[in-house]
């Protein structure tokens, strides 16, 4: 096997369980709220600020992360995020009031980035025409660990508790960061004497108008998919009519959208290399924008799942898209910091996703939340098609698109 193919079978192992370990603890925390003594009737404010307080800190904390990992190389922070965020989960596992809770999820998002670290490596060492498959492939790593995360998540939690859940999310990532110290070769890597603190990223960052508008697009993404993640765990207690099982359904329920996404993101890689990635970009927001509005109208627990699945396909065509499109509009030593900026616009979107939509939640319901959804996806996908239109319009004779929609080029 070649060796580029090697390292990123073996980082695709890593966000696996990364993943794995996330999605057994994180999405059930709204529940977990009910058993630390919050109330019915706020919880959806405290699920909102629970989600949040991780991603303020880490949209804070990515680019210098990023930095570092140009400066002393990638594989140390992937391995500093796998040992740290072992500890964190370990830390949920013996919190005793919402406030700790808070506390811990802060340090949640101090210690990340093992994900963007592995796919800056995989970015880095991947031939050009192997870019798409794969980040693609790397994308699925991370939906294979959203299938396994949830059910095993909620089959723990059903039987020995929510706590248990998180003791073993923090011996699965432990292992994902001892496999990438023994088996994961960088390659030779060369300190950068020069700064590259977080405000020269920044800055460096702000004269590439390509990547700006990606970080954007990026801020919009997590944005409205995050408004209805702290929800959907008491959404799915109200659809079933009780809150006996709730964990149980609702890991199953988050494997089935874990499976879209593992079957979808080879197919969107492949197909943005083919037809280009603002193509998939325009046909994925759109979609999904679409389907998740639908949920306006549904009170069936069976037609849910199977909407959420459609939706978890669409939606696992964005990001291979915009990891592609940055690759290729930035410079290899910049390749750590871009995905550095990449997760604090995540991060940031993040942040303010839960925000938002709990505070809808509380004031309408979560059917709302659903519709504000769709509206604000639909609305990215029309900016990208919109940006095509204009692009193609303003390029003259020798110039491209910011986002063209097809070529290898560094400005796509």
């Amino acid at each position: 096997m070649e060796p580029w193919k090697r390292t990123m079978w073996i980082l695709w192992a890593g966000v696996l369980l990364c993943s794995a370990s996330y999605t057994m603890s994180v999405p059930f925390l709204p529940l977990f709220l009910l058993d630390l003594g919050v109330d019915k009737a706020s919880v959806d404010l405290w699920a909102g600020i629970v989600f949040s307080a991780a991603f303020l800190v880490g949209a804070i904390m990515a680019p210098l992360w990023g930095s570092l990992a140009d400066k002393y190389g990638k594989k140390k922070m992937v391995i500093r995020a796998g040992l740290s965020l072992a500890v964190i989960y370990a830390l949920f596992a013996v919190v005793q009031s919402p406030w700790q809770l808070v506390g811990a999820r802060m340090l949640h998002g101090f210690v990340g980035g093992f994900v963007p670290a592995s796919m800056a490596i995989v970015a880095s060492t991947a031939p050009e025409r192997q870019m798409g498959w794969s980040l693609g492939m790397m994308q699925a790593g991370t939906m294979s660990g959203g299938i396994l995360g949830p059910l095993f998540g909620g089959l723990l939690a059903e039987w020995f508790g929510l706590r248990m859940s998180f003791v073993v999310s923090s011996v699965i990532i432990f292992a994902a960061g001892i496999a990438v110290i023994f088996w994961v070769q960088e390659g030779k890597h060369e300190a950068r004497p020069q700064n590259a603190g977080v405000l020269q990223t920044w800055k460096e960052a702000a004269g590439n108008r390509t990547l700006v508008l990606l970080l954007l697009l990026l801020v919009v993404f997590q944005l409205s998919l995050n408004m209805v993640q702290p929800l959907l765990t008491l959404h799915i207690a109200e659809l079933q009519g009780k809150l006996e099982g709730a964990v149980l359904s609702s890991g199953i329920i988050f494997s089935i959208i874990g499976i879209a996404g593992i079957l979808a993101s080879p197919l969107w890689g492949r197909a943005g290399q083919t037809y280009g990635f603002p193509v998939v970009l325009l046909i994925c927001l759109l979609a999904s924008g679409l389907t998740v509005s639908t949920q306006y109208f549904i009170y069936q627990l069976w037609l849910f799942t199977a909407v959420q699945f459609v939706y978890g396909f669409f939606m696992a065509g964005v990001s291979p898209a915009v990891n592609t499109l940055v690759v290729r509009a930035t410079d290899a030593e910049f390749r750590g910091r871009s995905f550095g900026l990449m997760t604090s616009a995540n991060q940031f979107g993040a942040m303010v996703g839960p925000l938002i939509g709990g505070a809808i939640g509380h004031r309408l319901n979560t059917h709302w939340v659903f519709a504000a959804t769709g509206f604000i996806l639909a609305a990215a996908g029309a900016a990208v098609w919109a940006g095509r239109r204009f692009g193609r319009r303003s390029a003259g004779p020798g110039k491209e698109a910011p986002l063209r929609a097809h070529g290898p080029s560094r400005n796509a």
